[in-house]
């Protein structure tokens, strides 16, 4: 009797493994990017990319003062925020869109610092993530409250776990109104995590995977507006933010 427990309790330990495994690669596909232009990775007269192991690089050609670094979401591959960064280094704002190992923000939110990004201190400096990359944006500023002049989170219920209340860093949280992952509920509810002068915009319409080009996600509510809709609307709020 022992002997047939013991061989059952083997099997569910290898199915659980085994469905584990398989859920893990399909989403790994499923966050694969969809529908980018490549384009959005050619340089121009205007527009340097760069492509390096570590991040991509989007660098005006005229003289910049703003310097945004991007966390993406956990899973996410890279390149679906490539044409979001692409239209900002387009205002002037150079980009640094970070390649996270394993693609997960919680392995390599210190990248930055460890690649010496923030150096220059005539620049202004802007953290920002979605979902996980936001949630580990605010992790570094937590830690890092003296690197970072500007925090922009987007489709995040984050920080939770963490306080930056009494941090004198401006902050900004874009949310989606159909984001069924970070849903406004609970984005409000953690409104005390953050300080009391932090803007909170909402884009009507807009869910969780339409902030980036990849595919429908896990949890996710049907957006009713268009990923281009969504896309400009929150391109409108991080450049304003920036700029102000």
């Amino acid at each position: 009797m022992k002997g047939k427990r013991g061989k059952l309790r083997r099997i569910l330990k290898t199915i659980w493994i085994v469905t584990g495994l398989l859920f893990t690669i399909w989403l790994f596909y499923s966050y694969e990017s969809d529908g980018v232009n490549e384009s959005f990775l050619q340089s121009n007269n205007e527009i340097k990319v760069e492509d390096t192991a570590d991040y991509y690089s989007f660098t005006p050609q005229k003289q910049f003062s703003n310097v945004l670094i991007f966390y993406p979401g956990a899973m996410v591959e890279t390149k679906a925020y490539v044409p979001l960064c692409r239209k900002l280094a387009d205002k002037n704002i150079k980009v640094y869109l970070i390649k996270m190992p394993w693609r997960l923000a919680s392995k390599g939110y210190n990248k930055p610092k460890e690649l010496h990004l923030f150096d220059d201190h005539s620049k202004t400096y802007i953290l920002a993530g979605h979902s996980q990359g936001a949630k580990m944006a605010a992790q570094f500023v937590y830690e890092n409250p003296k690197l970072i002049d500007k925090l922009l989170l987007i489709g995040t219920s984050h920080p939770r776990d963490i306080s930056l209340a009494a941090i004198e860093v401006p902050v900004l949280k874009i949310y989606g109104s159909k984001d069924g992952v970070a849903d406004e509920g609970s984005i409000l509810k953690n409104k005390s995590k953050l300080p009391e002068a932090t803007k909170f915009i909402r884009i009507d319409g807009a869910n969780h995977c339409q902030f980036a080009y990849y595919g429908f996600q896990l949890g996710d509510d049907k957006a009713t507006i268009s990923r281009e809709q969504q896309h400009k609307e929150t391109l409108q709020a991080m450049v304003s933010f920036i700029e102000e």
